[in-house]
């Protein structure tokens, strides 16, 4: 097993490919994938798929490059609308694209020394789509609160227009 430098979960230790600009270890973005299959494999747990994006994006946030400030940018704004505002997936998604339009102007964000206690490795073991959508939730809302210096400047970036559907 080998523990991942960002999000600190513990993982096989294999051989294999990394995202391009997030940091993990190939063993996390493997588990990272086998969350994703069964999110788009099962309708049931592809309910908080969006939030297990956000929040692997977000607990591996890679350097100082600007895809990298960008993706942290983006995918916080989306979960500040999902957990804060509890906006419905579609509509956290169209502002988050929203905000995307401004990416350019993001600055980057010093990421936080721990980013919560749950990570895929906790969420992969999941025995139920209850469960999964249950970690899946806990999961996001610790990562949200890990860069709760930053909330402030998340807000700022949120668009205007924001739908307000929930």
């Amino acid at each position: 097993m080998k523990d991942c430098p960002s999000c600190g979960g513990s993982y096989p230790d294999i051989e294999g490919p990394v995202h391009p600009y997030m940091s993990s270890t190939p063993g996390c973005w493997a588990v990272y994938g086998e969350v994703l299959a069964r999110e788009y494999s099962d309708r049931a747990y592809f309910e908080v798929h969006r939030l297990t994006v956000d929040t692997y994006a977000v607990q591996h946030p890679g350097g100082e490059d600007r895809q990298s400030i960008q993706s942290v940018g983006v995918h916080l704004v989306r979960l500040c609308l999902f957990l804060e505002e509890d906006l419905a997936a579609e509509h956290a998604n169209a502002a988050m694209l929203e905000a995307g339009k401004r990416k350019h102007t993001f600055e980057r964000l010093e990421p936080p020394a721990s980013f919560g206690t749950l990570t895929a490795a906790d969420v992969a073991k999941a025995g139920s789509a209850d469960e999964h959508k249950r970690l899946v939730r806990a999961w996001a809302e610790g990562t949200w609160a890990s860069w709760s210096m930053h909330h402030d400047q998340v807000r700022a970036w949120l668009p205007s227009n924001r739908g307000g559907h929930r």
